[in-house]
């Protein structure tokens, strides 16, 4: 990627809605150069924040379109820089013809993330309210909405900002006594205060780790394996969680070789179920590679559904035995009294509605407790780890005499929390943060 500091002074465009035919294209433009490539658009500049009806035409003045114009200087716009909307009407032609001209004027295509990009250097948002932004436009379930929007809104960046300032201020005691020791307005204990301030940042950092599971659960989703024996119904439980044919359907034991996917909003929360090879001595080398696969699958996974079959039923491997929801199958078969506990027909539909239910209970369960998360991202959590040990090498250095050492600590802490906001240190993560977006962000 061409180096910001470069490209920023080119002027850049890009579609903001997705390819094909519609009723509406929003094309975007961000720059110094925005509002002579209007001009050139034959477009009388329209009043700041005002959406205006005019003709654009290319440069032998033939008409492109009629529409829609939103003119928004910087730095009051999302990049900070010179912004304008064009918002088209939808048809291949029409976007192809603006498209034209606006390369003729002098722009250039943006690259991928490039917009959000400028918003960051322009201080318009911090990383990780950059990541919010991408959360929320890949939200699948209420559940992501909900998180992505409190980090789009601030609530890791104020976090942050609280402790960065009270580790200033630690950092600030500690040199103090480092370079005014002689001095008598420098009160004793004045490094002691400090790394009391250290230690409770330390604590609080340490109970955000401690839930950081919740965030990234609900961020990339839950993993439930559906495992049991061959012919237990784990392909036709996936098909009617899935509410459709995604799995074949066959009285053949074995049917089953390799893992299924399918993703599903259940409840408001991302999960993704997986249908696995029976479990059972076998001769079969394809078979046997498909029965260790489920072996790994559902030792990753955070819930396995153990599907037992009433008219034959079997017990889990004690490998299992983890985070296990057994579920009674072929309820048809079996004569009342009917079994205990969470029990299913697929012949019949029964207890099909309740199995959902009883999944997204057990992932609640699983998360009581842990309230909003502010770790959503394997980055947060490492650079969280990075300040925890940080701080709490602090109060051995300065048992030993080395307040300098000590201080240091507070600044690598202090560094650490920076990569959070990309305050410091984050060139090298930058390209991978702003490339999940769309040529258009």
């Amino acid at each position: 990627m061409v180096d910001h500091f470069i490209r920023s002074t080119y002027s850049i465009y890009a579609q903001a809605t997705a390819p094909g035919r519609a009723a509406i294209s929003v094309l975007r433009l961000s720059g110094p150069h925005v509002r002579d490539a209007l001009r050139q658009l034959s477009v009388d500049l329209p009043p700041a924040r005002v959406a205006s009806l005019r003709t654009l035409r290319d440069g032998t003045g033939s008409a492109l379109d009629r529409a829609l114009v939103i003119w928004m200087p910087g730095p009051r716009s999302f990049t900070g820089e010179d912004v304008a909307e064009l918002h088209l009407h939808g048809g291949l032609a029409v976007r192809t013809g603006v498209l034209r001209a606006l390369g003729e004027s002098g722009l250039r295509p943006a690259e991928a993330g490039e917009f959000t990009r400028r918003a960051f250097s322009a201080g318009r948002m911090d990383l990780s309210e950059v990541e919010g932004l991408a959360d929320l436009i890949d939200a699948e379930t209420e559940s992501q909405r909900h998180q992505a929007l409190r980090q789009l809104d601030g609530a890791l960046s104020r976090q942050a900002a609280a402790w960065r300032a009270r580790l200033v201020e630690a950092c600030s005691l500690l040199e103090a006594g480092l370079d005014f020791s002689d001095e008598e307005d420098v009160g004793a204990g004045i490094s002691d205060r400090a790394l009391s301030a250290a230690a409770d940042v330390a604590g609080e950092v340490r109970a955000e780790l401690a839930v950081a599971r919740r965030g990234e659960r609900i961020r990339d989703g839950v993993t439930v394996v559906i495992a049991g024996p061959p012919y237990a119904g784990k392909s036709t439980r996936l098909n009617a969680l899935a509410a459709r044919d995604v799995a074949i359907v066959s009285p053949v034991p074995g049917t089953t070789r390799d893992a299924i996917e399918v993703r599903c909003d259940l409840g408001g929360m991302a999960v993704t179920f997986v249908d696995t090879a029976g479990l059972r001595d076998t001769a079969d080398v394809i078979e046997m590679e498909g029965i260790s696969r489920t072996r790994r699958r559902a030792a990753e996974a955070e819930l396995v559904l153990w599907l037992d079959p009433l008219d034959a039923p079997a017990d889990p491997p004690a490998a299992l035995a983890r985070d296990l929801l057994v579920v009674k199958t072929k309820l048809d078969l079996v004569p009342p009294p009917r079994a205990d506990g969470l029990a299913v027909s697929a012949e019949r539909g029964d207890g099909l509605d309740h199995l959902g239910a009883a999944v997204r209970r057990h992932i609640d369960a699983a998360m009581a407790g842990q309230g909003d998360a502010l770790i959503t991202r394997e980055r947060h959590r490492l650079a969280f780890l990075d300040l925890a040990e940080s701080l709490e090498r602090a109060p051995a250095a300065h048992a030993a005499g080395h307040d300098e050492l000590a201080a240091e600590d507070l600044r690598l802490g202090l560094r650490a929390l920076g990569r959070i906001t990309g305050e410091v240190d984050v060139e090298e993560i930058l390209d991978g943060v702003f490339g999940q977006f769309c040529i258009g962000k």
